[in-house]
């Protein structure tokens, strides 16, 4: 339950401070972090692929 809540914490606080963001720069971290997560998904499913 406590990291529940921390979890819920950690992401109030991140969105808090993406609202006084530039929407340009927040679109653009947003495209980079999509890019990481999809390349680590590719390259996760190529390894068990591999296995």
């Amino acid at each position: 339950m406590f990291v529940l809540v921390a979890a819920l914490l950690l992401l109030g606080v991140v969105l808090g401070a993406v609202a006084h963001l530039p929407l340009p720069v927040v679109l653009a971290a947003a495209a980079v972090i999509g890019l990481w997560l999809a390349l680590f998904g590719v390259r996760e499913r190529l390894s068990h692929r591999t296995r």
